[in-house]
């Protein structure tokens, strides 16, 4: 199994939607919301696009809805990742 990181998660964000600059990805952004990171819908679907080309992954169509926080969607890819093994 391949593991998906906050690493993994903030490279794809930065290169699938940018970063706002008055956001510090680099920070504790675990709990932070997508919207207050600057991430709208759009943003974390191109993303998600990306988790799941990547990882060889299906992710069910509601994790961007579902995903409030980089936790929540962490959870969410490692739970997809171990449902392949």
């Amino acid at each position: 199994m391949t593991a998906f990181e906050i690493e993994d998660l903030v490279r794809l964000l930065r290169e699938c939607a940018g970063e706002e600059e008055t956001v510090d990805l680099d920070g504790d952004i675990l709990d932070t919301t997508f919207e207050d990171l600057g991430y709208d819908s759009l943003a974390l679907f191109n993303t998600v696009s990306r988790i799941e080309r990547d990882y060889s992954l299906t992710l069910p169509d509601e994790v961007v809805v579902e995903a409030r926080t980089p936790r929540h969607l962490l959870d969410l890819v490692a739970a997809g990742l171990a449902e392949r093994v």
